[in-house]
């Protein structure tokens, strides 16, 4: 099909395709819970793994924004989830029983993160930032009791109950190195804490699982540079590192006797299932599709029984499906086909992993959509049009799944550049931590290099590419607009980052944690922070910005983009001419909602038609 015989597809047919997230298999091997938003919005579903039928069981009790992950309790009589207001994030703990439906487990002060529960289902084990720093708390359902495990000024992440429930593994820093991670085991009532001795100061150590022995932890470290996986001995401290060490890996989960690891081991793009057999010493990837694998983690966790695990696969233009896959054939099964509706699957455009130079020599690894011969409108006699698209976090990558915003734009005729800037995952710990101290600095002249890099190919319009985020991209937008104000034709920011000192008064006390590690302490790098900081380059920007954000944002508040476009309008900018302002009243920090990823697609089809 020729880009110059086809129609562009309607954006809202895209946003309204069904999408699965967060699966995860029941304790006994049965039934799969996740969540789906096959009627319209977002909700919990069980599947049957043996007659292959789902059920939804909430009505709209769970979160309008898949963000947030699904639990089985261990006796498998509750599914667990977070519920907040209007993606306020402030989550109070859920549950879901055929014997009481829909009930608040725990009421939060705050944001609940849950972590697991006890074997008998009597205790919750949550993260809680109502005593200010993210801490560790666990709730007693029989006497109606929450116990405060831990009392750290740092974050604690994870929280895994050991098999015999009178241990907790959790992940926590004590040193001055603040981007240092290490690993702790503690007894159940919060006594006892261990950390283990795993990596070096500095590195970031994770735990993924318990073997069900109550002995060994799956756990992994970055402290060579490329993330890898171990097992680690509690009674020796001794590791058993596993694999060669040639790529990043990622902990999954353990097999139910303890024999079997699944990892994911990233390269170039991709995401990829990896098994270790811990009897044989035999490991090899998955017989999947280079693509992106979710795979559910902890102990059990992906698996079904012994050699048979389930998890979540994507292409870049094919959509995510629930496979079950057999260790011991390599046979694949799927569990949940992708949802198509009408449209072909052939509709969609494949990515290309591309590498360029960034402006210090540093070569940038992005991802490549072409859309022509797509089903895009046909590019006039000056070349198609590009959006390069820059991804949040810092610390995460664009990857090799399915992308709907990226194939939202291909199919209307725009090529899709997606950099892994500095500071992005995949790459070892030296790629990641480049980084610190340096926001608005080399990563952004890494964008920009990615802009020039694309403009130089002769079937790209130079005179128009524009430059899209949102949250840690939203923030690039801006200092793409202030730092490089004749590369874009145009920038769209969505929920981004213009005054550092503001938002760091405005957070979270976790999110202020990860500030101070990104770029020191706000007032002993003051000038740093002003400088890395768009608003105060607002004179300097030359081209017309698009402005997005939800009201209800609590990780870069809606007073962001009200100072940026006040800036604008103070320098006599105005609404609607040289600058676009949208605010969604009903909206936190992005959304999977179905009618708000509708109107993002109609404005941003809207915007690039007009500015673009």
């Amino acid at each position: 099909m020729s880009s110059q015989d086809a129609t562009p597809i309607d954006p809202e047919t895209l946003a309204r395709l069904p999408e699965f997230y967060h699966p995860v298999v029941s304790p006994d091997g049965s039934e799969i819970a996740f969540y789906y938003d096959e009627h319209g919005r977002n909700d919990l579903y069980l599947l049957d793994r043996v007659d292959r039928t789902y059920e939804r069981v909430t009505d709209g009790e769970a979160p309008r924004s898949a963000r947030w992950h699904v639990r089985w309790g261990q006796a498998g009589e509750r599914v667990y989830f977070h519920r907040d207001e209007g993606g306020d994030e402030q989550n109070d703990i859920a549950a879901w029983s055929r014997d009481d439906g829909v009930e608040t487990v725990v009421p939060v002060d705050g944001q609940g993160v849950l972590s697991g529960t006890t074997r008998d289902g009597e205790a919750v084990l949550y993260g809680s930032d109502e005593g200010e720093q993210m801490n560790l708390y666990r709730y007693d359902r029989a006497a109606d009791e929450r116990t405060r495990l831990t009392d750290y000024d740092r974050p604690v992440m994870g929280g895994i109950f050991g098999p015999d429930d009178e241990r907790i593994a959790y992940v926590t820093n004590e040193s001055a190195v603040l981007e240092n991670r290490d690993a702790y085991v503690m007894d159940v009532d919060g006594s006892g804490k261990r950390r283990l001795e795993i990596g070096a100061d500095g590195s970031e150590s994770t735990v993924a699982a318990w073997f069900p022995d109550g002995e060994r932890l799956l756990i992994s470290d970055n402290a060579d540079d490329l993330r890898r996986v171990g097992v680690y001995h509690l009674a020796s401290d001794e590791i058993e590192w596993l694999g060669p060490n040639e790529a990043e890996e990622s902990a999954a989960a353990v097999s139910p006797d303890g024999r079997h690891v699944l990892a994911v081991r990233k390269r170039r793009g991709a995401s990829m299932p990896v098994r270790y057999d811990l009897e044989t010493g035999e490991s090899a990837e998955l017989d999947v599709a280079e693509g992106v694998s979710d795979v559910p983690g902890g102990r059990g966790g992906a698996f079904v029984d012994e050699t048979t695990v389930v998890f979540a696969h994507s292409r870049p233009d094919h959509r995510k499906e629930l496979y079950e896959y057999d260790l011991e054939t390599d046979e694949c099964e799927v569990l949940l086909a992708a949802a198509y509706d009408d449209l072909s699957p052939d509709t969609f455009v494949d990515a290309e992993y591309v590498t360029y130079e960034s402006e210090d020599g540093l070569e940038i690894g992005a991802l490549l959509y072409d859309p022509r011969g797509g089903p895009a409108r046909a590019a006039d006699a000056t070349g198609v049009p590009a959006v390069v698209v820059v991804h949040g976090g810092p610390h995460a990558r664009s990857s090799k799944t399915f992308n709907l915003t990226a194939q939202f734009l291909t199919t209307r005729g725009y090529a899709v550049l997606m950099p892994n800037y500095r500071g992005s995952t995949g790459r070892g710990r030296e790629f990641k931590q480049a980084i610190l101290g340096d926001w608005g600095g080399m990563e952004q002249a890494d964008v920009a290099a990615g802009g020039e890099w694309i403009r130089d190919h002769e079937w790209i319009d130079e005179d128009r590419i524009a430059v899209y985020g949102g949250s840690y991209g939203g923030y690039s937008v801006y200092s793409q607009l202030t730092g490089f104000p004749t590369l874009w034709t145009t920038g769209i920011a969505s929920v981004g980052i213009t005054d550092l000192h503001e938002l760091y008064e405005e957070d979270m006390a976790h999110f202020q944690y990860i500030l101070r590690q990104q770029m020191g302490d706000p007032e002993e790098n003051y000038e740093l922070w002003r400088d890395r900081s768009p608003i105060e380059h607002v004179d300097d920007v030359e081209r017309p910005i698009y402005v997005i954000h939800g009201v209800n944002d609590p990780r870069c508040p809606i007073g962001q983009a009200r100072r940026f476009r006040d800036a604008l309008e103070e320098r006599g900018w105005t609404a609607g001419e040289n600058f676009e302002y949208t605010e969604f009243g009903d909206e936190g920090h992005g959304s999977t909602d179905m009618e708000q990823m509708v109107r993002k697609f109609d404005l941003l089809e809207d915007y690039l038609d007009r500015r673009l």
